[in-house]
């Protein structure tokens, strides 16, 4: 058997990682850490820190990075994903199988929390299949076939950002909806929706959207120390959250954003003054 964890490990604040988490690294037999490419070693960098401060002295897990595989951005979305989750859940399998022959735990970490747009629980499901088939064809179906996986939560995003800006997720006693920036610019503003939390988005869908009567809170690269915030009418900031995000992207050369969009300010006294902040 294959206990398999995915860990949440928050937005890149050691500090923001649970005791949950680190009693499941400490039993995992081995942690897989994927490397997304040069651009994003910000990414694997933090994981391997957090391995080295949380995994005991005397600690056999065994540390194993592997190179995710590509989706092909000119494909369907929804097929190139598809296909996305088979190619990596392949990959897991064969970590697995060479590095846990006769089965054990294996630590996943995983970047906020695996329910919130995070596709680790979908490839859990096709790494099943794999291992079911692989079983299957060596006559070992009890002994290799079976996968057990077990959340560790994480806090989100959205916690992060929310905490940062000083505001709760929803106005009084109303409704909020999460959605991506790709049907944000494909279908407007969600009906019934106060607010709305926009994440995945490659880059300013809010400017879909008429400006006049809509609050923003925007972050970047939350939880970490080159943290960046800006909140104001969407009118007024639009032009400097395109702006400041296009420099930090270049800057850094990958980009993680989060924004929540509301009727009004969320808090009593909130200034309608454009606000901008950076770092942690």
């Amino acid at each position: 058997m294959i206990h398999l964890s995915l860990i949440g490990i928050g937005t890149g604040n050691p500090e923001h990682v649970t005791l949950a988490a680190v009693r499941a690294l400490n039993q995992a037999d081995l942690i897989l850490l994927p490397r997304k490419g040069e651009a994003k070693s910000d990414l694997v960098d933090l994981r391997r820190l957090l391995c080295r401060n949380l995994l005991e002295v005397s600690s056999r897990t065994r540390i194993v990075e592997f190179d995710l595989p590509r989706r092909d951005a000119c494909a369907d979305y929804l097929s190139a994903v598809d296909d996305w989750h088979g190619a990596i859940a392949g990959v897991w399998a064969e970590l697995m199988a060479t590095h846990l022959p006769q089965g054990g735990r294996v630590g996943m970490l995983i970047w906020g929390d695996p329910s919130l747009y995070d596709s680790s629980l979908r490839i859990a499901e096709r790494l099943k299949s794999f291992m079911q088939s692989a079983a299957g064809r060596e006559g070992e179906v009890e002994r290799r076939g079976d996968l057990q996986v077990e959340i560790v939560p994480g806090i989100t995003s959205l916690q992060v950002l929310t905490a940062e800006h000083r505001i709760p997720l929803n106005a009084l006693a109303e409704p909020v909806q999460i959605t991506t920036g790709r049907r944000l610019r494909e279908r407007g503003w969600p009906a019934d929706a106060a607010s709305v939390a926009v994440m995945l988005d490659s880059g300013g869908a809010f400017e879909a959207l008429p400006p006049e009567g809509l609050y923003i809170w925007w972050g970047a690269y939350l939880g970490m120390d080159k943290q960046s915030l800006i909140h104001g009418w969407l009118a007024d900031v639009a032009a400097t959250i395109i702006e400041r995000r296009a420099a930090l992207r270049e800057q850094h050369g990958w980009i993680m954003d989060v924004y929540l969009l509301a009727r009004k300010p969320l808090m009593p006294g909130q200034s309608n003054s454009p606000t901008a902040t950076e770092g942690v």
